[in-house]
């Protein structure tokens, strides 16, 4: 396994349990929050800064959407139709699904 020495890498990005008026989850304000997407602009991956995501592949926008959590530099994703996955965030670049996101800027 590697070792990170940048404070980023051990920040521990925690959520909050919903609130019960809204529904919607806190989370801590991190750096990962934002759009990513692929090379070819094909997929492209919202971190909202609620726990949720929402991704759009192609011409299909809100293909897929659920919730997030990031542990370090570690994200685990829960689609609303059951599916679950998981990525790492490995020099500003994110790993998932066996596809690389980059921020976009």
């Amino acid at each position: 396994m590697r070792a990170f020495t940048t404070p980023l890498a051990a920040t521990l990005i925690a959520f909050a349990a919903p609130d019960k008026g809204t529904g919607v989850a806190a989370q801590a304000t991190h750096p990962y929050v934002g759009m990513w997407v692929t090379e070819d602009g094909r997929i492209r991956q919202e971190l909202l800064p609620n726990g949720r995501y929402d991704e759009a592949r192609g011409t299909r926008k809100s293909a897929y959407q659920g919730r997030y959590v990031v542990t370090g530099n570690h994200i685990d994703y829960w689609d609303d139709t059951g599916f679950t996955a998981d990525g790492e965030f490995i020099d500003g670049v994110l790993h998932h699904g066996g596809m690389i996101f980059y921020r976009e800027r």
